[in-house]
């Protein structure tokens, strides 16, 4: 692991469609909120922000499923979220994705790459 890349958090706390963990991002200008999460059998991350308003995603901190554990649902409108792509399947979004960020897991643990793409995001 390189010197900046960044440990998010322990591999065993992403279960399944489960609870994502959250983090933070330096933009350029701001710090950039972001999700990981795991889904069929992958971790993937994305910055935390509805392309319809901008709004965060989760409706109690780190909850981005719905019950089936199959969708992100954003809290604001209720657009779902294929949790592999991103896109919006359905929802005031439809067709439109959330912002792929770039994340690995090595040994044991979630690290975010060092050039993630979140500073040019949102």
């Amino acid at each position: 692991m390189a010197d900046h890349e960044r440990i998010v958090c322990e591999s065993a706390a992403l279960v399944e469609g489960g609870r994502g963990m959250r983090f933070d991002v330096p933009g350029q200008d701001r710090v950039v909120p972001c999700f990981a999460i795991r889904f069929d059998g992958e971790v993937v991350a994305y910055v935390n922000s509805c392309p319809h308003r901008g709004t965060e995603l989760d409706w109690q901190h780190g909850e981005f499923f719905d019950e089936s554990g199959l969708y992100l649902i954003c809290a604001t409108h209720g657009a779902a979220f294929d949790p592999a792509s991103g896109e919006c399947v359905s929802g005031p979004c439809a067709g439109e994705r959330l912002f792929r960020i770039g994340i690995r897991e090595e040994h044991g643990r979630v690290v975010l790459e060092s050039d993630t793409g979140a500073a040019q995001s949102s």
